[in-house]
């Protein structure tokens, strides 16, 4: 089965579902009880580790999980915490980026999940 259309529908999607997480970054720095946004972002993180869970890319999915989990949190709160936790999901999100990026270029994810999804489970 030739696998490439599956990875361009995953990229092209992947792309769109971090440009919305970017968004929704950017308002939670303005406004950080913004509910709508806590949700979209743990929504499009939930997508992405479930595209790349089926094409195989377990490094993605490891970060997008860790992604989901600490949204998770946060929408339990209620609210971003003070402190570096936006930064931390920033960081996420760079690392999310990169590895669609890699994708993009090579047609594989990368072979580890990047420091970020480390961050994102430790805070």
């Amino acid at each position: 089965m030739d696998m490439a259309k599956y990875r361009a529908v995953f990229v092209e999607e992947a792309t769109e579902y971090l440009a919305e997480i970017s968004r929704s970054l950017f308002e939670l720095e303005k406004e950080p009880a913004s509910g709508e946004a806590i949700d979209l972002i743990f929504r499009m993180a939930h997508s992405i580790k479930g595209m790349a869970a089926s094409l195989d890319f377990a490094s993605i999915t490891q970060t997008a999980h860790a992604l989901e989990d600490r949204m998770q949190i946060i929408r339990e709160a209620g609210k971003i915490l003070p402190g570096g936790e936006l930064a931390e999901l920033f960081e996420g999100l760079e690392a999310l980026e990169a590895m669609v990026a890699s994708v993009r270029e090579t047609g594989e994810a990368p072979a580890e999940a990047m420091v970020a999804k480390k961050k994102l489970q430790m805070s």
